[in-house]
């Protein structure tokens, strides 16, 4: 599968501190890639090491198809929001972009007017972004990383201080871009439960390692609530299943089973495996939150 975004051993190190160690991502076009991970984990770095911001000091990553120097000669298709939307205080955000346009060579015309109605602010007139909220200044940000001819969106934290309205906003603006646009995006995030509601696949990082990459799916299926069967003979139990005509269940590895259907009937279950003398280790309902599960696969919240 070709990837516009893909890294290979990506390792950033300050002195003896690996702040990224040998992170693998890979995103597809059209994506909106979440990388999660707790303050500290590692996510800003990875996205100034793809954003051009800062050199790795080991691997590498390739960018439309172009991975070392070369990628660099497409580093103007990335549009990127890493901390503080770079913007002058006193000037209206249509200054902001008409600077951009031209620090860019961007001359298009009507670009500066269909940036602000793209993001929102084509009612700011000219107000000083140094009066703007802090969802219109995300916002700002956001339209500033859309100048040129962008086909990703590197957003770091965008929501973060937001209250509900802004990140309500923010959000909004993600998916109609994403949709009517076909941008692709890679957003950091610490709140995995605010980012599932537009991410389509996942990065999970923890002190600079990439712990895992799944979609959405992958990840929905593994907090749904299930009915958890442990045994050291998966294919008998999955027969004695079948048997008893439950379909929607998963072989997730040579020891566990899932089971997505009759969650009220583990007693059941249970005494058909015993009557066809299938032994198992436990059988068990099991219901894990979005941030359970990534509490769970980072060490828990006194990690946090």
């Amino acid at each position: 599968m070709a990837y516009i975004l893909s890294t290979s051993g990506l390792t950033k190190q300050y002195g003896k501190q690996k702040a990224v160690n040998n992170v693998n991502i890979h995103i597809r076009q059209g994506d909106i890639y979440g990388l999660i991970g707790r303050n500290g984990a590692g996510k800003t770095t990875v996205l100034k090491m793809i954003s051009g911001l800062a050199a790795p000091t080991e691997g590498e990553f390739t960018l439309f198809g172009k991975s070392g120097r070369e990628a660099a000669k497409v580093m103007n298709r990335v549009g990127t929001l890493i901390e503080a939307p770079g913007a002058y205080r006193e000037m209206s955000a249509a200054g902001n972009i008409k600077l951009k346009c031209i620090a860019m060579g961007v001359r298009k015309k009507g670009v500066v007017e269909e940036l602000l109605k793209t993001v929102g602010l084509e009612n700011a007139g000219r107000k000083a972004v140094k009066n703007f909220s802090l969802g219109m200044k995300q916002r700002l940000g956001i339209a500033l990383a859309l100048v040129g001819d962008t086909d990703l969106v590197v957003l770091d934290e965008p929501i973060n201080g937001l209250d509900p309205q802004g990140i309500a906003e923010i959000r909004e603006t993600i998916e109609r871009l994403n949709r009517e646009k076909g941008i692709t995006f890679i957003i950091s995030s610490h709140i995995l439960e605010e980012l599932s509601k537009i991410a389509t696949s996942y990065g999970i990082i923890h002190n600079g390692e990439l712990l895992q990459e799944l979609t959405k799916e992958e990840l929905m299926s593994r907090c749904m609530e299930r009915i958890e069967l442990v045994t050291d003979d998966t294919a008998r139990a999955a027969t004695v299943l079948e048997d008893m005509g439950i379909t929607q269940y998963k072989v997730v590895d040579k020891t566990t089973i899932q089971i997505y259907e009759r969650l009220n009937g583990v007693s059941d279950i249970a005494m058909r495996l015993t009557e066809s003398g299938v032994k198992f280790g436990g059988i068990s309902v099991k219901n894990e939150a979005l941030e359970d599960y990534f509490l769970n696969l980072t060490g828990g919240a006194q990690n946090a």
